[in-house]
């Protein structure tokens, strides 16, 4: 029976003190079935010379290494969408490079995506985080989950496994790989996630800080417009243009008809109001028309800023 080749892919930043030992880790994991075919590493700006360590270490891997380095820090979604375009596999493994996820764990999520889903998630259900940390995963959760009617425990964990399809289908930018079951669930892929073992970091420092909660708020509200309205922005646009010019409209009649009964309407502030509620409208329809306009038409993927490429 031909195996299913996968692909891991691992953005890092500044970890460079954890990657010997992950290469090591990942050499020995053979699930039955799967051929593990090439660790794609991404570099996401760091300043610790840790692709310079990755070089030297690719001669010593079990398997093939894909090396890319990004000219700045562009942050995790980039990274994971310049590594699964450069990677082979028909499956693909995403994984952080702090060695707080174990890399023992990917055959059993590898098959529970045979068994019966698109994309699987490790779910950290014992985290080895600072309690900030884990109270904001836990509330990000909670609120993802009712948001977008998708229920599960950890949607940002960085251990997860996927389909071809599914990565080539979500495009991940800004802070979106927070989202990335919710994109995938809302184009009917199926989503599942099994338990896994997490560790306490043992080099570096946690990329995580109070700035990424604010990014994080407004990452929800694009992805709610996204899973909502990605394919028909006419809905919200033209829905919310057409009640405001009803409204201005009914305004506007009613000063019509006290204008024709002798009253003064110049001065009244409603005129201006009805005005504006046309006008806004007018503008709303317009965005809706254009949005139609972008849906359909395609574009070339991002330009990432790639310093360097070993392969």
């Amino acid at each position: 029976m031909k195996q299913r080749t996968v692909s891991i892919v691992i953005p890092f930043y500044n970890e460079r003190e954890s990657l010997g030992e992950l290469i090591a880790q990942l050499d020995r994991v053979k699930p039955v079935g799967w051929d593990i075919i090439e660790y794609v590493f991404i570099d996401d700006g760091s300043t610790d010379h840790g692709f310079e360590e990755l070089k030297s270490l690719r001669t010593q891997a079990k398997r093939n290494m894909v090396l890319l380095r990004f000219r700045k820090n562009l942050g995790k979604s980039a990274a994971l969408s310049i590594g699964f375009s450069h990677a082979k596999g028909e499956y693909l493994v995403t994984l952080d490079a702090d060695l707080q996820d174990e890399p023992a764990e990917i055959p059993q999520l590898l098959e529970r995506l045979k068994a019966e889903s698109d994309l699987v998630i490790g779910w950290r259900t014992n985290r080895r985080d600072s309690f900030i940390k884990r109270l904001s995963s836990r509330l990000f959760n909670s609120v993802v989950s009712r948001a977008y009617g998708v229920k599960l425990h950890d949607m940002n964990s960085g251990l997860k496994v996927c389909t071809r399809d599914v990565a080539n289908e979500i495009h991940l930018y800004g802070e979106l790989h927070r989202y990335f079951p919710v994109l995938a669930a809302a184009r009917g892929f199926r989503v599942s996630e099994v338990p896994v073992t997490h560790h306490a970091r043992r080099y570096g420092k946690s990329k995580f800080n109070n700035g990424r909660i604010i990014h994080a708020f407004f990452d929800l509200t694009s992805t709610l417009f996204i899973t909502s309205f990605e394919h028909q922005p006419m809905q919200v646009f033209g829905t919310a243009g057409g009640v405001s010019i009803l409204i201005g409209i009914g305004i506007l009649t009613y000063l019509t008809v006290l204008h024709f009964m002798g009253q003064s309407i110049i001065r009244r502030p409603l005129l201006f109001a009805g005005m504006m509620f046309v006008l806004f409208g007018m503008q709303m329809v317009s965005t809706g028309l254009i949005g139609e306009l972008i849906v359909h038409k395609r574009h070339d993927p991002v330009a990432y800023p790639i310093a360097e490429i070993v392969k």
